[in-house]
């Protein structure tokens, strides 16, 4: 068995913008895919939007640098992520198409093997 880090990306505007029935179908949405992957759901959490974000890194003279929000400049941010547990990349994939973010067409989601 290896680990897999499941990313889920999206445009955070639209799911801000998102109605109190559309939140929660996607809540029941990500209740199912938990459901359904049971076990291999290692852990799993919503993240707060990336304007909220710390990021770190080091100038020309090698001192780190504290700046607010992401890294990069960009229309779609991590939004959350599943730590899942399966015997191959096959599976994940399997399990990972049925999240509500690889179809809702401002969304999707990338696959990371963890090095262990």
């Amino acid at each position: 068995m290896a680990k897999y880090l499941v990313l889920i990306y999206g445009d955070e505007r639209q799911w801000a913008a998102m109605s109190p029935q559309e939140r929660e179908a996607l809540g029941e949405a990500h209740r199912a895919f938990s459901a359904s992957a049971g076990p291999a759901v290692l852990d799993t959490h919503e993240l707060r939007p990336a304007s909220g974000a710390t990021t770190l890194h080091a100038d020309p003279g090698g001192r780190v640098v504290m700046t607010d929000g992401p890294f990069l400049e960009t229309k779609e941010a991590v939004g959350g992520y599943y730590l899942i547990d399966a015997p191959d990349l096959d599976e994940v994939v399997r399990l990972a198409s049925r999240l509500y973010e690889v179809s809702a067409g401002h969304s999707g989601v990338e696959i990371r093997q963890v090095v262990e």
